[in-house]
């Protein structure tokens, strides 16, 4: 199913999309790479959609 994962700052604005693609069923990995990304510390949001299922769940960085 399509798989999406979208990172969101506190106000709600998309940061960046870590994932756009189809996927079979399974487990994964994903790295979040920062480096190009003018981030800084807080709180932000992620994103999981994956045919129905979706959920948001907040994490914090630390630089």
């Amino acid at each position: 199913s399509l798989v999406i994962i979208r990172i969101y700052d506190v106000l709600g604005n998309e940061v960046t999309t870590l994932v756009n693609e189809e996927k079979p069923a399974g487990e994964y990995n994903i790295e979040f790479r920062i480096d190009n990304l003018e981030l800084s510390s807080g709180i932000y949001f992620y994103r999981l959609q994956a045919g129905e299922y979706r959920n948001t769940k907040k994490m914090i960085l630390l630089k």
